[in-house]
């Protein structure tokens, strides 16, 4: 899924109300700023009357700079109403990983890190546990340990806001991170924020879920990749995979099953995000393959 040297050297991600004109008034644009379209896709939303785009362009010779493509673009931006974004693929968007006591999603985010496997850079790793200081800083990297109770969680909250303001942070990921946000925190995070959870929502909550779904005869183990919001476990959807099992598992088989599918999924949506192919859509989400 990550970008290829040759599908382009910006990418342009647009939204707004569906219209007739916008596909030939984009193109059309970056034609004569002297940019070549390598990849372009676009969604119309029926229901809510709305147009997506992600599109991928090269510069030609003579092609206009950054700035000026830019400037000339937001006229068109205007006229359509559009909320839009010029990126740079190149630009590795900035992850902090928040975790607790189960550590299987924040190991494979690292070792995909250190392995160039995702366009992310991870400064640091924050837990209200030590479970996992060792690991982080075998990858070289600063553990944060903010332990969080009913006494001080705004104070812990406040502490984790000066950390993602001092490592300037694009994205929060709660790789398995076993605390609430607050609703002011939520809204901080609005779109910039990914929780990962066993998709058996809203079925089976609380403890011990997979002991849960055991005794139902569960068919389907899956995992779900969404933004965090003030609605627990409600926000939208980026990534989802199930695996089937049968009556043979065990309740430590569905879980170990559970927490391979928990890693990929949280991954593939760390991946779309920092590759700037989602957009939030209502109470979902286009996310362009």
């Amino acid at each position: 899924m990550s970008e290829s040297p040759n599908t382009g050297s910006l990418i342009l991600k647009l939204h707004c109300p569906d219209q007739v004109g916008i596909v030939a008034a984009v193109s059309g644009y970056l034609a004569d700023a002297g940019y070549n379209i390598r990849r372009s896709y676009q969604f119309e939303d029926d229901e809510t009357k709305t147009f997506f785009m992600r599109t991928t362009v090269d510069p030609q010779a003579n092609s206009a700079i950054r700035p000026t493509l830019e400037a000339g673009f937001a006229a068109i931006a205007e006229r359509f109403k559009m909320t839009w974004g010029l990126h740079d693929p190149t630009r590795k968007m900035r992850m902090l990983p928040l975790v607790s006591k189960f550590g299987h999603c924040l190991n494979d985010l690292l070792y995909r890190w250190r392995s160039g496997l995702l366009p992310i850079d991870i400064p640091a790793v924050v837990s209200n546990h030590r479970e996992f200081e060792e690991l982080a800083k075998w990858h070289g990297l600063p553990f944060h340990y903010l332990p969080v109770d009913k006494t001080n969680k705004a104070a812990q909250e406040a502490a984790l806001i000066e950390l993602m303001d001092q490592y300037k942070i694009d994205l929060v990921v709660l790789a398995r991170y076993m605390q609430v946000l607050s609703p002011d925190l939520c809204e901080r995070l609005r779109g910039r924020c990914i929780n990962i959870h066993h998709s058996f929502l809203p079925s089976f909550k609380g403890a011990q879920p997979y002991s849960q779904a055991f005794n139902r005869g569960v068919k389907l183990i899956g995992a779900t990749a969404h933004y965090v919001t003030p609605d627990l476990d409600e926000g939208q959807i980026i990534e989802q995979a199930v695996e089937r099992v049968d009556h043979t598992f065990t309740v430590d088989q569905l879980a170990a099953l559970g927490r391979d599918i928990e890693s990929v999924v949280l991954a593939r949506a760390v991946q779309f995000h920092a590759e700037h192919r989602v957009t939030i859509n209502g109470h979902k989400t286009v996310v362009f393959w």
